[in-house]
């Protein structure tokens, strides 16, 4: 199981330093160098959109043929091979040169979103269904410490980048795309030499795969009603991952729009994903003893009550004081709900009902950043689009908590 979490470990390195970090200041300011910043917002956005909308498009299908062909562990590998190559191509690209930067980005959060996929339902080789919740958080803890670290030396080199050689702050971004990429690869290794995907169906060569895939998974769409549980679990997901992932995005425009100081905002995340590291095992233990709902449900309370205190806040301590405790239920719900979701899967669908699962991350980034653009533009008030997410969050804990039950 930690060869598997080190995975978290490794690819959270291209969530925190490229996706969260450099990437969206260095393409506008860099990359898109004499462009208008909305165009450059424009190009950026569709990026995101594009790559998103592919992999949520294709994770059930390619999840149902890598379950029939027994080829879960190549398929992760495959994608995360595309996402090393795409974020070590960035080190390469210069300034002005958008296009490439843009493509390569795509290519790199395909990757990075493709492997989530096989990696999610892999929880279930490793894992019993009485450890799930503290294997997950293992995983989710991992990502945390390990990306929160790079991003950390990353911030570092940019800050003062003749301690490392090198000419100047742009210099050190491209270099820290470059160790992202060495870093993902080198913590991949141990999940490819000790971690082998349990077979509940007899692995067929990959025509057949694709062919008995894709009839399994029209069949799965057909009969929906057999999974009650997990359809009314997904749409309670999408709701309420969509808040957490609007948090997670907006929190720093937000702070920018109450005139804090970017300095400090960088600073707060950063402390989030360090607070998130030993919050997230918590959590999972939370989970054992109590119930992976009923921690998810507490966790949800919690986003609630920081959503309404954002609304008020003034001064950068207090932006630190919710990223803290951001920090302390983000990786829980995060870990608990992979986790529950394991406890519902069919046995011989992991990846097929993993896909699914990552479906609905892939499309939980459109009603929260939807909902915030909506308010701010009726009322001309950042405070009230920020508070506007209580609606995800109390939706989503509703039908979470009136769901058909499995075996939670």
């Amino acid at each position: 199981m930690v060869a598997w979490a080190l995975y978290d470990w490794a690819n959270s390195a291209f969530a925190t330093t490229v996706m969260a970090g450099f990437f969206p200041t260095f393409f506008k300011q860099f990359w898109s160098v004499g462009a208008d910043p909305t165009e450059s917002t424009v190009r950026l956005g569709l990026a995101n959109a594009a790559a998103g909308f592919v992999i949520a498009v294709l994770a059930p299908v390619l999840g149902a043929i890598a379950d029939r062909g027994g080829r879960r562990k190549q398929f992760l590998l495959a994608w995360t091979a595309l996402g090393v190559l795409a974020t070590a191509g960035l080190y390469f690209v210069a300034q002005g040169e958008w296009q490439l930067a843009v493509g390569l980005f795509v290519l790199g959060t395909m990757g990075f979103n493709g492997a989530i996929v096989f990696y999610d339902s892999m929880l279930l080789d490793v894992a019993r269904p009485a450890e799930f919740d503290r294997v997950s958080a293992l995983g989710f803890s991992a990502g945390y410490l390990g990306g929160g670290l790079l991003f950390a030396f990353n911030v570092l080199m940019t800050l003062k980048p003749a301690w490392f050689g090198l000419s100047g702050p742009a210099a050190a971004v491209q270099l820290s795309f470059l160790s992202v990429a060495i870093w993902w690869l080198l913590f991949t290794i141990p999940l490819a030499r000790h971690v082998e995907p349990q077979q509940v169906v007899a692995p067929v060569p990959m025509l057949l795969a694709i062919r008995a895939g894709m009839a399994e998974l029209r069949d799965t769409i057909r009969h929906l009603s057999r999974y009650r549980p997990i359809v009314i679990f997904l749409l309670a997901y999408w709701l309420y991952i969509d808040a957490v992932n609007t948090i997670i995005k907006m929190a720093i425009d937000y702070g920018l729009s109450l005139g804090l100081p970017a300095s400090g905002l960088l600073a707060a995340l950063l402390l989030t994903q360090f607070v998130a590291f030993p919050a997230a095992l918590l959590f999972g233990y939370l989970g054992e003893r109590i119930g992976a709902r009923r921690g998810i449900l507490i966790g949800l309370a919690v986003y609630i009550a920081v959503t309404i205190y954002a609304y008020f806040l003034d001064t950068t301590a207090e932006f630190y004081i919710m990223a803290v405790v951001v920090g302390l239920v983000q990786g829980g719900v995060q870990s608990l709900s992979r986790s529950l979701f394991g406890q519902m899967v069919p046995a011989g669908k992991n990846a097929e009902f993993f896909g699914f699962y990552n479906m609905m991350g892939k499309f939980a980034t459109v009603l929260g950043p939807l909902l915030v653009a909506l308010v701010a533009g009726v009322t001309g008030d950042s405070r009230a689009s920020i508070l506007s997410l209580v609606v995800l969050f109390v939706a989503g804990a509703a039908l979470l908590l009136f769901a058909p039950r499995s075996r939670d």
